[in-house]
């Protein structure tokens, strides 16, 4: 029994299991906490639902064992208000009762207990209840992290690894929402490699590929904790930028474009250099639009801007056109 209860102690992401004892009973807890005293978990105790809830709230535990009749409310209340909590890491919930009737059993699993045991109890009982418990919390967190990759892959270009366009328009309404509230800046800026398609049909799809990562490995070394870059759809990247200054963002749009002309690709043999074209639109404090907006309008800035580059792989001047009105 100590193999099953060890091992299930191991698989909660190498933490110290931690088990909470809810009950008004001295005797009780007593019981309980001899059952468990050689065993590797931590133990933590309330007297009512009410101190329950806040060592909850407090200490996080990863079993909750319940008595049936508590001074304020009882424990199938105690699962209801714990399965209440939104957004709370899975808890482990045993239900103590010195009944065994069906029907009491019933209401407690279907206020939220995950499992029961009757009094007076057996130590082996106990600990192999709280070892099947470690490893339903273990499934529960395997399954909690394989959700996070995978809406964190959902909002990842993954050829280039930065965020993609669901990623950066779920990003932006966020910012601009803020800046409408708290008065501050945002710039988003259109970038398109000029001469992409040359490369692709020159030197072949992976050059091209090796392009796209350069191009956004400058964009996320250059952006901050407070922007975002992001791929939207073949050489098309779009950056947005707050609490910048209107007179900076050339600047920091020129320090781009100089860090991808400066880089030799050298395919097949060649020197091979790629530039960019760019073109913003924004707002400071005053008449905000949506990201949509902003977009839109750099883009048509930038579409403007691109027709007037004849030598687009030997281009080493870039106008900055800022929002068009």
């Amino acid at each position: 029994m100590r193999d099953l209860v060890s091992g299930g102690a191991k698989i909660v992401e190498s933490e110290q299991v931690r088990v909470l004892v809810a009950d008004d009973s001295r005797v009780s807890r007593k019981l309980v906490e001899q059952a468990l005293e050689q065993e590797p978990y931590t133990i933590l105790f309330a007297e009512n639902g009410r101190d329950a809830l806040k060592t909850i709230s407090e200490s996080h535990p990863h079993i909750v064992i319940t008595d049936w009749m508590m001074p304020d409310f009882s424990g199938p209340d105690l699962c209801r208000r714990i399965r209440q909590q939104p957004n709370a890491p899975y808890i482990y919930i045993i239900l103590l009762t010195s009944s065994s009737e069906m029907d009491r059993l019933v209401e407690g699993l279907a206020a939220g207990a995950d499992d029961y045991l009757t009094k007076p109890f057996h130590r082996k009982e106990l600990l192999a209840r709280i070892g099947v418990g470690c490893k339903i919390i273990a499934m529960h967190r395997e399954i909690e992290a394989q959700k996070r990759l995978l809406e964190e892959s959902a909002r990842t270009d993954h050829l280039t690894g930065i965020p993609n366009r669901r990623a950066v328009e779920e990003f932006a309404a966020k910012q601009i929402s803020g800046a409408v509230r708290y008065k501050f800046s945002v710039w988003v800026i259109a970038a398109d490699l000029n001469g992409f398609k040359f490369v692709n049909d020159t030197y072949g799809h992976a050059a091209g590929d090796e392009v796209l990562r350069y191009f956004a490995s400058i964009l996320k070394a250059n952006a901050r904790a407070s922007d975002i870059c992001g791929r939207l759809g073949g050489d098309e990247f779009v950056l947005m930028l707050t609490h910048a200054a209107r007179k900076d963002i050339p600047i920091f749009v020129e320090r781009l474009r100089t860090a991808l002309a400066s880089h030799d690709f050298g395919f097949d043999g060649n020197s091979v250099h790629v530039a960019a074209t760019f073109a913003f639109a924004g707002f400071e404090t005053t008449d905000p639009k949506d990201f949509a907006q902003l977009l839109a309008e750099a883009d048509a800035a930038l579409y403007r801007e691109k027709r007037l580059c004849t030598r687009i792989c030997k281009d080493t001047h870039v106008r900055l056109l800022s929002e068009q009105r």
